[in-house]
């Protein structure tokens, strides 16, 4: 018997808000995170939008004088730790001295509890900054903090520092399936035993010139829709031409379901399954027949004990761009059959954009907060589904279903032909 996980807390920093209900608010109005870019001039760039971060204020969940040694990405994660420990009900640590810091999280052991956070680029900004100081003055004048903002596992560190978790700290790449798989080893390490609760998710924070200019490169962002900034993102719709870059982070606290009841916690839903796979295809693109994405959804579902038809609703990854979303309609089509015409699909990256390293996370918790709520979220800008390329589902067209959902699936499809897929059902 495998030992059951419970989702007991949620936390969201996202275009679309900076907390759980604002982020689900948004999703249900089908508000759009996706703007003009400020940053910094996009002026030179094909692409000129993106789904910033808006009104963060990091002194709410940390120390200033933390807060200016972490990078973005490193903040967003801290902000939505606090948030989803705070949501479980969690006391936050008062003394991380000796033997009392081991105790500093209520009903656990500290050492008891792991950090697991997917992330694809790190602290880029930090990178860029450092990099023209380099070039401009020499390493003389480079930030000494430079290595430690930069890296990527410093996400996860930071929140096992905030929290005084003493478990393992980890940190997942494997590009934009990076918040799908973190969670994925969290549901690992729980029920191998190792550990009773892991705070787990996926961050990014890489709207910067560098990047996307790079994606401009490989022609995988939108360009078209500058001018309106809230169409560009239309997954599976026939006039899509590339995604949008987002940006936020999204944590989930995952217990022991046992000591999850026993202290009383609420618990949203359960972490019934996870999946993964690799298409060996190609380093940007999936394999367009969907196979690797479907052993993923087949394993997830054997690792769930659930049968295709169990499944309500698919949070798709859904990218918006020519290539992704048809093969992922196969991938789907292949997976669940028959049900597939009877399953509700969406992809929320309409509203987000594309968060990289924290996409995974964000969709699972919009899964799990369609579960809770009975309603899932649409996928908006899609006018004219793309027939043509196959991608005939029910994709929750621009608004949301009342739906009662017993069981849902989020997939991520990463560069390097990263699958991942996760499965939630309701808490019984």
């Amino acid at each position: 018997m495998k030992r059951r996980v419970a989702i007991t807390g949620l936390g969201v920093i996202s275009s679309i808000g900076n907390d759980v209900p604002t982020f689900w608010d948004s999703l249900m109005k089908g508000k759009s995170g996706i703007a003009p870019v400020t940053r910094f001039d996009a002026s030179r760039l094909d692409s000129r939008i993106a789904g910033e971060v808006k009104n963060f204020d990091a002194s709410l969940y940390m120390d200033r004088k933390e807060a200016r040694k972490m990078a973005p990405f490193s903040e967003f994660a801290v902000a939505a730790a606090v948030q989803a420990w705070r949501d479980a009900g969690l006391p936050e640590p008062q003394d991380r001295v000796g033997e009392n810091a081991r105790r500093a999280t209520g009903p656990y052991d500290a050492e008891r509890i792991g950090t697991v956070l997917g992330n694809g680029i790190g602290g880029l900004d930090i990178f860029v900054e450092s990099h023209k100081k380099l070039l401009e003055a020499g390493p003389g004048r480079m930030p000494p903090m430079t290595v430690p903002l930069m890296i990527g596992n410093e996400a996860s560190g930071n929140i096992a520092m905030r929290l005084g978790l003493r478990g393992p700290a980890y940190t997942q790449v494997t590009a934009c399936a990076s918040g799908t798989d973190a969670i994925g080893q969290a549901l690992d390490l729980i029920r191998a035993g190792r550990l009773d609760m892991v705070v787990a998710g996926g961050t990014e924070a890489s709207i910067t010139e560098f990047a996307m200019g790079g994606f401009c490169r490989l022609q995988a962002l939108s360009t078209t829709y500058n001018d309106t900034p809230e169409k560009a993102s239309r997954p599976f719709d026939a006039a899509r031409d590339g995604f949008v870059l987002g940006e936020g982070a999204a944590v989930l606290i995952l217990e022991d379901w046992d000591k999850a009841v026993a202290r009383g916690a609420r618990i949203y839903a359960e972490l019934a399954g996870y999946g993964a796979s690799c298409d060996a295809y190609h380093l940007t693109a999936p394999d367009p027949s969907g196979l690797g994405g479907s052993r993923a959804i087949t394993l997830a579902l054997e690792d769930a004990g659930l049968r295709p038809e169990d499944i309500g609703y698919f949070n798709a990854h859904g990218t918006s761009t020519p290539i992704n979303d048809p093969a992922e309609t196969r991938m789907i089509k292949d997976a669940f059959g028959e049900h597939a015409k009877k399953l509700k699909v969406s992809s929320t990256k309409s509203m987000t954009g594309h968060m990289l390293g924290a996409a995974g996370a964000i969709e699972i918790l919009a899964c799990v907060k369609a579960i809770v709520e009975g309603w899932v979220p649409p996928t908006m800008n899609l006018e004219t589904p793309d027939l043509a390329a196959g991608c005939d589902l029910d994709y929750v067209p621009n608004a949301p279903q009342q739906v009662a959902v017993e069981a849902a699936a989020s997939s991520s499809l990463g560069f390097g032909g990263h699958n991942g897929v996760l499965i939630v059902r309701k808490a019984r």
